[in-house]
């Protein structure tokens, strides 16, 4: 079976930067410190556990995930053995 390389990436985008949204805004919505979540500010440019670094933090997932869905897929579709 062939994977759609560009909807997996989109979906793994999506996916990633809504996670990453929600998330930060689940902390700030019932007052936790989120030690984990504040490391991302080394990885994403101008995150931090606020309501607009949440929205930050999400566009950055968002190419992230889709740069890490990209990948996956193009290596899943060259090891299965499935013709391009």
């Amino acid at each position: 079976m062939r994977l759609n390389v560009k909807a997996f990436a989109l979906t793994c985008g999506v996916f990633w930067g809504l996670t990453i949204l929600f998330a930060t805004w689940w902390l700030l919505l019932f007052g936790f410190e989120g030690q984990l979540m504040q490391h991302l500010d080394h990885f994403y440019l101008g995150y931090s556990v606020t309501p607009i670094g949440g929205i930050i933090g999400g566009l950055w997932g968002l190419l992230d995930g889709a740069i890490g869905g990209l990948v996956f897929g193009w290596l899943y579709n060259r090891f299965a053995g499935v013709p391009a």
